[in-house]
């Protein structure tokens, strides 16, 4: 496929969840404002059981949650708790500091539930990576949406497709998810210098070249693509603008090492935000 880099993206588990994860990679290391990128695979929880992630930190990013299936718990040493349902996004904001929890919610996981969708890191400016931690949720239907010829597009974040999603990126971003029916067709203008289409289920061609199932297809800069159905498909395409390189320590990102050094000394000295309510957290690793 001629300029477009294909990354095959790893394998982890995350407190039992099964992932993949494409971002960051050694061929990529960021997609506009993108850093990481986590697909959280379809997964089925029997009663008594769920997803649990205790409470850790973060530094220099915003972190946004889409699902697609089931349903989690996100609570921040804002005082934030807030159930986050498919088609919403729960969208945090770091800065300098936040701890969070995600966690199938309580009557989820005495009766049994299904969990699916996606987690992604965006970077922060340099001045904006030590400002204030924030956070908001936004409803399924707050999210801009357009659907005609057999396509379905909803603007998860920032701007595209002339469309713009209400949640307060910081930077140029694109975030959308993408539907297209059997025979459908998309243009994928080169409105953003950065971008790149990860395939969730489908058969899709990009130009005359099938897509892989799964895999991030980075496209290169200043070209424009025609997406091509095969069947019902699903996509998201993410992209924007480059804040330029990136450091990424366990959940530290930053452009200056000497913040992460901080942020992990003072996770491991206790002296960080705590999550109400909440006493376990997630060890410094070594």
């Amino acid at each position: 496929m001629n300029g477009v880099l294909l990354i095959q993206p790893r394998p982890e588990k995350i407190a039992g969840q099964p992932i993949l994860r494409p971002l960051p990679s050694a061929q990529c290391r960021s997609v506009g404002p993108f850093v990481f990128f986590d697909h959280i695979l379809e997964h089925d929880y029997p009663p008594g059981h769920g997803l649990n992630i205790d409470q850790h930190p973060h530094i220099g990013l915003s972190t946004l949650t889409y699902l697609f299936a089931g349903q989690l718990q996100h609570k921040d040493s804002l005082g934030s708790d807030q159930l986050v349902g498919p088609g919403e996004v729960s969208w945090m904001t770091a800065g300098h500091g936040v701890a969070h929890v995600e966690r199938t919610p309580a009557a989820l996981r005495q009766r049994g539930s299904h969990l699916h969708g996606l987690q992604v890191w965006l970077a922060l400016s340099e001045t904006e990576e030590r400002g204030e931690p924030s956070y908001s949720h936004y409803i399924a239907d707050s999210l801009p949406s357009s659907e005609a010829m057999g396509v379905q597009i909803r603007l998860i974040a920032g701007q595209g497709f002339c469309l713009q999603s209400p949640v307060p990126v910081r930077s140029p971003t694109l975030y959308a998810e993408l539907k297209l029916a059997a025979g459908a067709s998309l243009a994928i203008a080169a409105e953003h210098p950065e971008r790149a289409l990860y395939l969730i289920d489908g058969e899709v061609l990009l130009n005359d070249q099938a897509l892989p199932l799964r895999g991030l297809a980075v496209l290169p800069e200043g070209e424009s693509f025609t997406l091509s159905a095969c069947g019902a498909s699903h996509l998201v395409l993410i992209g924007g603008q480059s804040l330029g390189p990136r450091r990424i320590d366990w959940n530290f990102v930053a452009s200056d090492p000497a913040l992460i050094a901080k942020a992990r000394e003072r996770w491991k000295n206790h002296d960080w935000p705590q999550v109400p309510g909440e006493t376990a957290r997630i060890e410094l690793p070594r």
